[in-house]
């Protein structure tokens, strides 16, 4: 009976870990893991385990901007059984990040985008989340072009965030519930009056799509989308494409 009671508050409960085989990775790719499970003193029954991708979204309110956690995919790993006590369970794991997970590794001056994997236990209907895995995400191929041929027009990159919501035009809009903006500011006086430039891309298996925001000085903000085939990436025709469009 003493041990029961242990057991329901986590004192000798079973513990998981998330053991990544690599955590640099690039938005759509596919990565593998092992989910160990652990036993502890005493029998303990497993509701369910699940594996998150999360990141930190910023949430605009009457109140002000605040950010919180946001789920953009999540796996079930495994459903209801027993553990024994000192038992140890290892659950190999495939899956494929989701196309719209946000960037981490860009070199920008404030960059609060953050990716991990939690891990989940439903253990007597408490959930014991504390395994959180940190993922670095790399930008693909036509992102990089963007964002070098940003530079090449004369804009660096001040800032980096993911907000809450979803992206829609004419042509396309996203499904995971938030999207990253790329604050750019022109490293120079522009002469047309473009304080500002935010990119939001939405990356598919073979083409990436961009929402640009444009602040113009003397006509406000526009909006302008753009379509990249992976395999027609070329940075010299996106420098031509932006700076007619941002001029």
């Amino acid at each position: 009976m003493f041990k029961k009671i242990l057991a329901s508050v986590g004192i000798g409960a079973t513990k998981v870990d998330t053991v990544l085989h690599t955590e640099h990775l690039q938005p759509g790719q596919k990565f593998s893991a092992e989910i160990i499970i652990n036993g502890g003193d005493v029998e303990q029954e497993l509701s369910g385990l699940e594996l998150a991708l999360m990141t930190k979204v910023k949430v605009s309110s009457d109140d002000g901007d605040y950010f919180t956690d946001h789920v953009i995919d999540r796996w079930r790993i495994a459903d209801k059984r027993v553990i024994e006590p000192g038992e140890q369970v290892v659950i190999p794991f495939e899956a494929r990040l989701h196309s719209e997970t946000p960037i981490t590794e860009i070199d920008s001056g404030l960059n609060q985008s953050r990716v991990w994997l939690a891990t989940g236990l439903n253990i007597d209907m408490a959930l014991d989340a504390s395994d959180k895995d940190p993922l670095f995400i790399y930008p693909n191929e036509a992102v990089k072009a963007f964002m070098e041929a940003m530079t090449r027009c004369g804009f660096r990159l001040v800032k980096s965030d993911v907000e809450k919501g979803f992206l829609n035009t004419a042509n396309f809009h996203s499904n995971s519930g938030c999207y990253q903006e790329l604050e750019y500011k022109p490293t120079g006086m522009s002469i047309f009056g473009t304080r500002e430039v935010e990119l939001s891309f939405v990356p598919e298996a073979h083409r990436t799509h961009v929402l640009i925001e444009i602040d113009r000085a003397f006509s406000g903000d526009g909006y302008i989308d753009m379509t990249v085939e992976h395999d027609q990436v070329n940075v010299n025709q996106l420098c031509d494409q932006l700076e007619h469009l941002l001029n």
